[in-house]
């Protein structure tokens, strides 16, 4: 069995109250898929910043993953041109 590794990295950037998070994902290509997510922390609670970072970095990782999904089911259509692709719910 042929092993493969793919690399997703997290980079956080805070700004007061808002926290922003690039997850980029790189294959074995060489080719990066990036999704971003926001975190902003209501001003009426208490300063917790990994709770942003945890809440910014969870929705890059599901843009990444929706993103992810739509490069796959081109993929799957452009592989299969005669039989549509299935459409799945996430």
């Amino acid at each position: 069995m042929k092993a493969k590794e793919w690399t997703v990295r997290v980079t956080l950037t805070e700004s007061g109250a808002d926290t922003s998070a690039e997850a980029t994902l790189t294959s074995t290509n060489g080719e990066p898929v990036t999704g971003t997510g926001r975190a902003r922390r209501n001003p009426a609670d208490p300063e917790a910043p990994r709770i942003g970072d945890e809440l910014a970095a969870s929705r890059a990782l599901a843009d990444l993953a929706r993103r992810l999904a739509v490069i796959a089911n081109h993929d799957i259509s452009e592989s299969s041109a005669d039989t549509p692709a299935p459409t799945r719910s996430w």
